[in-house]
């Protein structure tokens, strides 16, 4: 379908968690979705059914973001599903936990082509395709204001993201388009919970000084935020959403 008038947001990593919250949220906003992810068909579709059962408009797309080619087949075809592209939200990533030595150096370079090259392809791509009034919204982590051990390789990729943030906001200068990065603290999702027993969820919930973990909808609410009306003179900034963990 085409619509000159209904805007259209590109969200990666929409199938689960976060993602998801965001896809389902711009939806509700009033945007037709591109549902982008990298594996889970099945998880995807749901996601597409939801916020067609609500009146909706979405297509999923499979892309690891990683992956140049198929970054470009992802905006393509989002570009063929509903002619125009306004917001692109570059949600998906990975984290791996390892301590800083010789032998975990592949974990680096896996969280470096997924988390910081990804967001390259996709903010690039985005910069190459959005008009005036364009928003771009990258995720960092407001672990970088912790600096646990074991998330060197998590954090290195996502201080660059948020460098990549700001130099993209000043090479867009005189476009009109919005590059910005959300950098959530810890978030009850089910990526979050695996592996942690209840007393180390409950310790990570307890950092922050309301004492919980964040929601997926709370995160998507800061993604409307910066994609709609509202957030339109925000630009080049890292909103940190955590509760006041940092």
């Amino acid at each position: 379908m085409t619509d000159s008038t209904l805007r259209v947001a590109l969200v990666t990593g929409a199938s689960r968690g976060i993602g998801r919250a965001i896809a389902l949220q711009l939806a509700a906003d009033g945007f037709a979705v591109v549902v982008n992810y990298a594996g889970n068909t099945a998880l995807a579709k749901e996601v597409v059914a939801d916020i067609e059962a609500e009146g909706g408009h979405a297509r999923a797309v499979q892309a690891d973001i990683a992956d140049a080619d198929a970054v470009t087949r992802l905006f393509e075809q989002g570009l063929a599903a509903f002619g125009r592209l306004d917001v692109v939200v570059n949600n998906a990533g990975m984290m791996q936990m390892a301590e800083m030595t010789g032998d975990n150096v592949e974990v680096l370079d896996r969280t470096l082509a997924t988390n910081l090259r990804g967001s390259w392809l996709v903010m690039a791509k985005a910069a190459e395709i959005l008009s005036a009034d364009g928003r771009i919204i990258a995720f960092s982590s407001s672990v970088l204001g912790k600096s646990f051990p074991g998330y060197g390789a998590y954090i290195a990729s996502k201080a660059g993201v948020e460098g990549l943030v700001k130099v993209l906001a000043n090479e867009l200068r005189g476009r009109d388009i919005a590059v910005n990065a959300v950098a959530p603290g810890p978030v009850g999702t089910e990526l979050f919970f695996e592996g942690k027993s209840e007393e180390q969820i409950q310790s990570i919930a307890n950092m922050a000084p309301f004492e919980r973990l964040g929601q997926p909808e709370e995160i998507a609410g800061v993604v409307s935020f910066l994609a709609g009306p509202l957030g339109r003179w925000v630009n080049g900034q890292i909103l940190r959403v955590n509760g006041g963990m940092v």
